[in-house]
């Protein structure tokens, strides 16, 4: 493809370029308005500087890529809310022989999980799990989220729905769930075991500490809970948490029962669902304490979420609050068996449509519809508004993948990427070892400057044709290590992927936090990255 016109190509180039510059740095002091803003910026540039029409920017968004991205996230969510988190977070601490161990559990589980959960999801949900279990251990946190990061983005490699840039390798492809499983699972197996064994070995004297001989209560913060004498995590991940939490009706109602009127004014505060805060309201509180009034009566403070609010009450009426439990006690009895049930019910129901929807994967339908028909499945099984669990979608991330798609097929059609590639293209043949390393590298240090899934949209097409020009049979194999090495690339620094990212945030803002720098990650992730994926292309190749 021949360059386009010298206007173009210049502000084609500066639109990319502040695209990029605020999607790896989104707080730059200059602009500081974070990545979802700067794609959709690039984009609007793209139109007005005239590199793109507006039918083109339209047409350049990817509707089959979103729909896959919106349903295996209210997949998760509900995932969520049927405790799968929480028991893997068991598995993390259940019966655990120290730190080498517990070190091993985070890297399979992680990896594991990654690749049906999406490895952004694992690492929202358990960073803060693993930094508590962690400081229980007296055990440093930098080897479990190095851990956690990197597994979880090698783990990402083995399916379409493990990461962004595999979803759009998968939808542009062609190339089905059972294919990519069967094409990467060797090399995803074998990279998280030898990503594992390098972690033992960086921080073999580090996780040889001993664990102390403390009582669980005087280590375990609020957030962690002891059942059956396996420790577990209260997960409460922005994006993903769900919560029954007591509304104003409930509280009405429970009062009014025990003969308590008059507090319609008294509300509670909606949940609030912030993207920049790890850590969500653990649940409404509330408190009564009765005092003595005037008038003979008891001036009660009801503690709602913080929020302090009084209730006069005739003295017969707080004694019926204290005596309604005792009396209404036969009843509950006859109901909390039929209410956990029900519970169970629901949760076999999640789990079940998560396994067809898996099953349906793999014998090759459409990827974004069948995710898409999950999703809708459990929200009617829910039967109930299903605002709450939309809310827990990342329409951020939509938006970010809406803009980033407008602003990358601009610059393609700046003829930029065609020109640089037609340089490299006879020396990156991937039937050679050498053609095959030269591939990798380009992807490598792409995938860290201008992030993986941009990436992916820039060189996937030209790898697939160059890959056609030796034999058709080579094109399916192309687009599989354009996956592996551009998933794995993620861990050379940190900001080669979103999910090292997360790690970071997350542990930076948990309650027991810990500042994981970029260079503490990139001591491990340079050579981490560099072994994985020369171990990973020899098995893919082979495959």
């Amino acid at each position: 493809m021949a360059l386009a016109a010298t206007y173009k190509v210049i502000l084609g180039s500066i639109a990319f370029g502040i695209f990029w510059v605020l999607a790896v740095f989104p707080a730059v002091p200059f602009l500081p308005i974070g990545r979802t803003a700067g794609s959709l910026l690039g984009a609007m540039l793209m139109v007005v500087f005239g590199v793109l029409s507006p039918d083109q920017a339209y047409a350049a968004i990817d509707l089959p890529i979103l729909g896959l991205l919106f349903g295996t996230m209210v997949v998760s969510a509900f995932l969520e809310q049927a405790d799968m988190f929480k028991y893997l977070g068991n598995l993390l601490a259940w019966k655990s022989r120290g730190g080498k161990d517990l070190l091993f559990r985070v890297c399979l589980i992680s990896a594991f999980s990654s690749a049906l959960f999406t490895n952004d999801t694992v690492c929202v949900v358990l960073t803060e799990f693993v930094l508590k279990i962690a400081k229980q251990n007296n055990l440093p946190a930098r080897p479990f989220l190095l851990a956690l990061a990197s597994s979880a983005n090698i783990g990402s490699s083995a399916t379409p729905i493990g990461n962004p840039q595999n979803l759009v390798i998968a939808v542009s492809s062609g190339i089905s769930f059972g294919q990519f499983l069967k094409g990467l699972v060797g090399a995803m197996l074998v990279g998280v075991l030898v990503n594992a064994a390098m972690l033992l070995g960086y921080f073999w004297k580090a996780l040889s500490v001993k664990k102390k001989d403390v009582e669980v209560a005087s280590v375990v913060p609020d957030e962690l809970e002891v059942e059956n004498g396996v420790i577990s995590h209260r997960f409460s991940p922005a994006t993903m948490s769900h919560q029954t939490s007591f509304n104003s009706q409930d509280l009405e109602a429970t009062l009014a029962s025990a003969g308590v009127t008059g507090i319609g004014d008294i509300s509670l505060r909606s949940r609030q669902y912030n993207t920049d805060n790890d850590i969500e309201p653990s649940g409404t509180e509330l408190k009564e304490n009765g005092t003595p009034g005037a008038n003979g009566t008891n001036e009660h403070v009801i503690l709602v979420d913080g929020m302090h609010s009084k209730q006069l009450m005739k003295p017969s009426a707080s004694r019926r609050i204290r005596e309604a439990p005792i009396e209404e006690s036969a009843a509950e009895v006859e109901e909390v068996p039929s209410a956990r049930w029900r519970r169970i019910a629901w949760k076999v129901s999640v789990y079940l449509v998560t396994l067809g929807m898996l099953v349906a994967l793999l014998m090759g339908l459409n990827l974004s519809w069948t995710a898409i028909t999950a999703a809708l499945v459990l929200v009617v099984i829910d039967f109930k508004d299903a605002q709450q669990c939309l809310e827990k979608v990342s329409y951020s991330l939509l938006i970010f993948f809406c803009g980033m798609f407008i602003t990358v097929d601009g610059f393609n059609r700046t003829g930029i990427p065609s020109a640089l590639w037609d340089l490299v293209e006879p020396y990156s043949r991937i039937d050679t070892a050498s053609g095959l390393a030269l591939l990798s590298l380009m992807v490598l240090v792409l995938s860290n400057i201008a992030s993986n899934v941009p990436t992916v949209l820039l060189l996937g097409a030209r790898v697939a044709t160059s890959a056609a020009k030796i034999s058709p049979g080579e094109v399916d194999k192309a687009w599989l290590i354009l996956a592996y090495v551009s998933t794995v690339a993620g861990n050379l620094s940190l900001l080669g992927s979103a999910a090292n990212l997360i790690v970071c945030e997350q542990a930076r803002r948990a309650q027991v936090g810990y500042n994981l720098s970029f260079f503490s990650h990139l001591r491990f992730g340079v050579p981490s990255t560099l072994v994985v994926t020369v171990v990973g292309l020899l098995l893919v190749t082979i495959s």
